[in-house]
């Protein structure tokens, strides 16, 4: 489990370098597919992996809550840090990128997340 929430914090990283987005397009769905959380629980968990810099007083709610427990930060806290190494090769290899590319990328991952949530919502 350790290396998958690592690796998902390395996805958002990346995908955070590049198109300056992360936790709630790109975590959340992950967490809410692939670990099988609830939708407010992966909100929470996300929340708190980015607790520096955004997140503390959202994280708090969510702990005060029930909705997510001390294990689950210790989720946040490997998705954080594969976001922080994530982020800076996502941010390296965007530099170097054409904008037009960047704003495709971008715009599949958007669309890809979109139907994604469609699909599920109408099950």
């Amino acid at each position: 489990m350790t290396i998958l929430l690592l690796l998902m914090g390395v996805a958002a990283g990346v995908l955070a370098g590049l198109f300056g987005i992360g936790g709630g397009v790109v975590l959340v769905p992950a967490m809410v597919y692939g670990l099988k959380f609830s939708q407010k629980t992966a909100s929470g968990v996300s929340l708190a992996a980015m607790l520096l810099p955004v997140g503390a007083l959202g994280v708090y709610h969510y702990f005060k809550s029930g909705l997510i427990t001390t294990e689950h930060l210790k989720f946040s806290l490997w998705i954080a840090l594969g976001m922080f190494l994530g982020a800076f090769f996502g941010a390296k290899l965007a530099v170097h990128l054409p904008v037009k590319t960047l704003q495709k990328g971008f715009s599949l991952l958007l669309v890809f997340a979109a139907v994604r949530l469609w699909l599920q919502s109408s099950e």
